[in-house]
């Protein structure tokens, strides 16, 4: 049998990938999962991520049946993933680990965080981890509800709190709400009880739209669309950003804003944020491929 599905697999994927795949596969069989499907699922396009699914995860957070959980490894964190919510990628990992090492908060004046269209909650999550207890304050938003629980659940996994407990001892806290960035009242609407922010970080959707046209089924197909058409230029977004920052009263002083950008549009975005008359010096990072992948805006 496993001669047959190898062979399905390496069809839709290579015999290299197709043979990880199948060892990763047994691996993760339970009484709720049978080789025969998951293979089906992976050559129909379903990212092995949502395939892969975690049983005791589900028991632990007491998820209902329909919010079946594979993981991704982000850093030293294994988060929760499922769809529609899009999958943490490495290119992301990349920047946020070097974001962590390139600005250390201290405990004696934590900093605020804003995580815009925070999806799984992983860039705000992992700086919550790596930075010393009682350092930060982070709060995504996002438009899906999906997202949302999905971020909320990854928080309570990785024990980072909502709000500071009983406890002498010093926490990092992530909060999550609802609302759309685009929306042109979202700083009133969304923001109004937060106080000015430090650190401003994002990876919001920038595919255009000949480029969402021509993505893989693997993740057309089931990753929230929202999450990655960025409109027809792709740079909707961060115009949307932009506008935010503008804001005299958002940032405070010596802020740093980090926004993950498309493979050609690192210059366009440096350019919206040096329009903004706030900031002092911006930079570009590389991702691992050698693509210009983070805009880094310091005041």
């Amino acid at each position: 049998m496993h001669t047959r599905l190898l062979a399905l697999l390496s069809d839709a994927l290579g015999p290299a990938q197709a043979a990880n795949e199948l060892r990763w596969m047994n691996r993760a069989l339970d009484s709720r999962l049978s080789l025969n499907d998951m293979v089906a699922r992976r050559v129909r396009g379903e990212p092995l991520q949502y395939i892969l699914g975690t049983p005791s995860l589900q028991i632990l957070l007491s998820l209902p049946a329909h919010y079946t959980s594979g993981t991704q490894p982000f850093g030293p964190l294994n988060l929760l993933v499922r769809p529609p919510v899009l999958i943490p990628r490495p290119e992301t990992e990349h920047w946020v680990l070097r974001l962590a090492d390139s600005f250390l908060p201290t405990a004696t004046v934590p900093v605020s965080l804003l995580d815009l269209g925070t999806g799984s909650g992983c860039i705000p999550l992992l700086l919550c981890h790596l930075w010393p207890p009682g350092t930060v304050n982070a709060h995504g938003v996002d438009i899906s509800p999906h997202a949302l629980r999905l971020a909320q659940d990854n928080a309570e996994l990785c024990g980072i709190p909502s709000r500071l407990g009983l406890t002498k001892n010093p926490q990092n806290t992530f909060t999550t709400s609802s609302a759309n960035f685009l929306a042109k009242d979202f700083k009133d609407a969304a923001l109004s009880a937060y106080p000015r922010f430090d650190i401003i970080t994002s990876n919001p959707p920038y595919i255009p739209w000949k480029e969402f046209l021509e993505l893989p089924p693997s993740v057309i197909d089931f990753e929230d669309p929202r999450a990655l058409f960025g409109g027809p230029s792709g740079l909707e977004f961060y115009h949307a950003i932009s506008r935010l920052i503008s804001h005299k009263d958002i940032l405070n002083p010596g802020a740093i804003v980090a926004l993950e950008v498309g493979h050609d549009q690192a210059s366009a975005v440096q350019a919206l944020m040096h329009d903004t008359g706030c900031f002092l010096r911006t930079e570009i990072w590389l991702d691992p491929w050698g693509k210009q992948r983070t805009v880094i805006a310091r005041m």
